[in-house]
């Protein structure tokens, strides 16, 4: 297993993410006896950090873990919890929250908590001195109860640069964002990472494979990948990928199965950097995924749009939503006036008209409108999971 170096800490640099725990033939139920068996092969094989949250598996994901995990000597292994802070509509505190998550984990102390997702729908709460957030939890880590406090975000730019420009930023031990070789370019993780490190901060990575997007790249390119590298899979390249990139410390796989894990784990037995000749090919392997809408964000549009619409913006998770479902464009659009969203476009074509791509932005926000309105949204799926972890607290 490779390792990290955190202050004293010697931290695997996999991590087991608990928001995809396999499931009995249901769909629904949490297979205990198959997450018992992965926890007992990654702490067999060197992994010793562990990521939950309030809101996974519907509440049931931080009791399952623990469970697992109880076999396991404390200091053999690091817990990672986060305060659901995004979820503001909720009626919750601080301390009913983290109250219940040390005793449905079993835990007198969590090793690392974050504040989960501070982004553009939730750095308003996170950073109110009336709601009391972060200075509880400020407090938590002074009584011990918290090792090691971080923040976790699928924000832009702007809005991860506010809250680490904060006085509650400063106080931020390590950062944790999506990156993978995909969302390096489509998402600004690159800027991202620069944001992150000018702040002294160490980057743990979620979504290493895009919730699977990146396990298989098609037919034709995963030949490719398995021609210069016939002994790793699919998804070990972008693992390997991410074994380059400068400050990162924990890797965060969301595993389901045994058989995943143990993939993954063979891709941090050692350092096995790709190449340039590699990482070329991979770029080459996954251009498929990156035909879009080739927006150079000039924003020339945007002087003579009527609406004052962030046309490059709305266009870039236009190209983000094209490959499915994702949370960060959705909290984006979401966490706009109404009258900022795509479907605030008039149509006039005044855009058009200007954009030296000749792209034809009326038709691409009117296809950004109805991709929208066709996924679920951020506060719905909220709402869902609060209700589901009501439910079955009540059984």
């Amino acid at each position: 297993m490779i390792y990290s170096g955190f202050k004293d800490l010697t931290l695997s640099k996999l991590g087991f993410g608990a928001m995809r725990l396999p499931l009995l033939e249901d769909g629904k139920t949490i297979d205990r006896g198959a997450v018992k068996e992965m926890v007992d092969y990654a702490m067999e094989h060197g992994i010793n950090y562990f990521d939950t949250a309030f809101p996974y598996h519907a509440g049931l994901s931080e009791v399952v873990l623990g469970e697992a995990l109880k076999s396991w000597p404390r200091e053999s292994w690091y817990l990672a919890d986060k305060f659901p802070g995004h979820q503001h509509h909720l009626a919750f505190t601080p301390e009913e929250v983290f109250t219940q998550q040390m005793e449905k984990c079993g835990v007198e102390y969590f090793d690392f908590y974050l504040l989960h997702n501070v982004c553009e729908n939730s750095l308003g709460y996170y950073l109110d001195p009336s709601k009391g957030y972060v200075d509880y939890f400020l407090e938590q880590r002074r009584l011990g109860r918290i090792k090691h406090l971080g923040f976790s975000s699928h924000a832009d730019l702007d809005a991860l640069q506010t809250f680490l420009d904060s006085p509650y930023g400063a106080e931020m031990e390590f950062c944790q964002i999506q990156l993978n070789y995909l969302d390096w370019t489509l998402q600004k993780a690159k800027e991202k990472c620069d944001i992150i490190s000018s702040h002294g901060l160490p980057i743990w990575v979620m979504e290493p494979v895009r919730g699977g997007r990146l396990a298989a790249l098609g037919d034709a390119a995963d030949a490719s990948l398995k021609a210069l590298r016939p002994d790793e899979s699919v998804p070990a390249w972008a693992f390997r990928w991410l074994q380059s990139v400068p400050g990162v410390t924990v890797i965060l796989s969301g595993m389901s199965s045994l058989e995943q894990m143990a993939d993954n784990v063979r891709s941090f037995e050692a350092e096995r950097p790709l190449s340039q000749a590699e990482e070329a090919a991979l770029m080459d392997a996954v251009a498929p995924l990156r035909s879009r809408v080739p927006c150079t964000a000039c924003r020339y549009c945007c002087d003579g749009c009527p609406m004052e619409l962030d046309i490059p913006m709305l266009i870039s998770a236009y190209n983000d939503l094209s490959l499915g479902f994702n949370f960060t464009p959705m909290m984006r659009i979401e966490a706009l006036p109404e009258d900022k969203r795509p479907s605030a476009c008039l149509a006039c074509g005044a855009c058009a008209e200007i954009c030296p791509q000749g792209i034809p932005i009326p038709d691409i926000l009117a296809g950004l409108t109805e991709k929208y309105e066709s996924m679920p949204k951020w506060s719905d799926i909220c709402r869902q999971r609060a209700e589901e972890a009501a439910r079955l607290s009540k059984k």
